[in-house]
């Protein structure tokens, strides 16, 4: 998933567009295990909680292998191309620009996932969310009803991909606000062959829905403007502040969410017996459940936790 595609920019070409604070180079007589180690090293010096791994994931990137293949080889050569693009990759991440964004994709849900600084990276935590979308999605599969979803903020499409690739004939309409994400989200669309199954509509909210669903899924920004300032500074300083930034609470996009589903709108864009999944902050579980029984009474609202007991996820079933 490192190749550009439609003739857009490589991300990870190593080249940098500005000066960056840090100066650190290679001996040019490098072998693969030496600039690890020294990759390694000085990335650890800067702050990276996870040096090894970033470095040997520049270096198979840089090299077009896997990192099992790095340590089985680490007397291999390199030559001076690769050393200069590997010292750019490695400079711009002592800089905390995020891996992912360096190498052009995240690995999410078995997929490698396109994304650059026009989307959010996915979370890992994301997972569940996908889980619980496809336990209610091939329930109903083996009854032979193919739902209906809309993905909600679908950022780099991950959600909406990772969907159709592991259910036949699934329909998701993926939505976004921002049509650079969009841009990025066709990428992935185009990358696992999903054309037919995920269409992409720009728009806010459910105002870019088409028709009737049977399942909304979205994962909506959800961090307070007030604590955008102490996220990672791979975070704060590289991922688009449109997909995090909550407003005052984290929860001004949960209301004006779920505002849109109270009322006649509510029946135009989700069916009778749909079923809503939202991803939340780790402590919102409590107030996005009294937003979702204020705007459906009588729906059955779950707050679901992640691996590590948080507030990860809430399901309404109406």
């Amino acid at each position: 998933m490192s190749s550009p595609q439609n003739g857009a920019p490589d991300p990870a070409a190593g080249q940098e567009t500005a000066p960056l604070p840090f100066v650190w180079s290679l001996d040019r007589s490098s072998d693969v295990g030496r600039a690890l180690l020294a990759a390694t090293r000085r990335l650890k010096e800067t702050g990276s909680d996870s040096p090894q791994v970033d470095s040997a994931i520049l270096m198979a990137h840089v090299l077009g292998v896997s990192k099992g293949w790095l340590y089985a080889h680490p007397n291999r050569q390199m030559a001076p191309d690769e050393i200069a693009r590997f010292e750019g990759l490695v400079r711009r991440r002592m800089c905390h620009e995020p891996v992912a964004y360096l190498v052009g994709f995240k690995p999410f849900y078995g997929l490698d996932i396109t994304v650059d600084r026009r989307v959010l990276i996915p979370r890992p935590e994301t997972e569940i969310l996908v889980d619980r979308v496809l336990e209610h999605v091939q329930r109903s599969a083996k009854d032979g009803v193919v739902l209906k979803i809309a993905d909600v903020g679908a950022g780099s499409g991950a959600i909406a991909v990772a969907l159709a690739v592991n259910v036949a004939g699934l329909i998701v309409y993926a939505t976004d606000i921002s049509e650079d994400a969009l841009a990025v989200a066709a990428q992935n669309v185009w990358r696992y062959g999903v054309g037919d199954q995920v269409q992409l509509f720009p728009g806010n909210l459910l105002a870019a829905i088409p028709e009737q669903v049977d399942v909304i899924v979205a994962n909506l920004p959800y961090v307070a403007s007030s604590d955008l300032a102490i996220l990672a500074p791979q975070v704060r300083d590289y991922e688009p502040v449109l997909a995090l930034d909550g407003g005052p609470d984290g929860l001004d996009v949960f209301r004006s969410f779920f505002e849109s589903l109270d009322g006649a709108r509510r029946h135009q864009v989700l069916r009778r017996g749909g079923r809503v999944y939202l991803e939340i902050g780790w402590n919102q579980g409590d107030e996005v459940r009294s937003l979702a029984q204020e705007a459906l009474p009588g729906a059955d609202v779950t707050v679901i936790v992640d691996y590590a007991g948080l507030d990860r996820i809430v399901l309404v079933a109406t």
